[in-house]
């Protein structure tokens, strides 16, 4: 069973970094593609970034290539989103998800339940 899990959250100045780690507290992230997503407040989730379970590649929206890379670390059974240059624009709540699929096309449809999220602030 998945139960994604998500940590790193916190509040930080404009420009400056975060890395949000994504676990599966039910077992493994082995052989999922996942997807990192962010919901601001009144907003449904929007997808922000995926790495594929077949080849690791990965997509990034327009919003936040160059500046965010998610990555595996298949040791510590973790899928990594590395956010930099954060703007205040990045504040939200940010979920994981397992998905069907992650192509150069964007993210598949989600196939676990969201976990609890965790929280960036960038501001001042």
């Amino acid at each position: 069973q998945v139960q994604l899990v998500e940590s790193g959250g916190g509040r930080v100045q404009p420009g400056g970094s975060l890395t949000l780690p994504c676990t599966n507290s039910g077992g493994t992230l082995d052989g999922y593609s996942i997807g990192w997503f962010r919901q601001y407040p009144g907003k449904e989730r929007e997808g922000t970034s995926c790495i594929s379970h077949t080849d690791g590649s990965t997509y990034y929206t327009d919003s936040v290539k160059g500046r965010f890379t998610i990555s595996r670390d298949n040791l510590r059974n973790t899928v990594i989103l590395q956010m930099n240059s954060l703007k205040p624009d990045d504040t939200a709540v940010y979920y994981c998800m397992t998905l069907y699929r992650c192509t150069d096309r964007g993210l598949g449809p989600r196939t676990s339940s969201w976990g609890q999220g965790t929280q960036v602030t960038v501001s001042s």
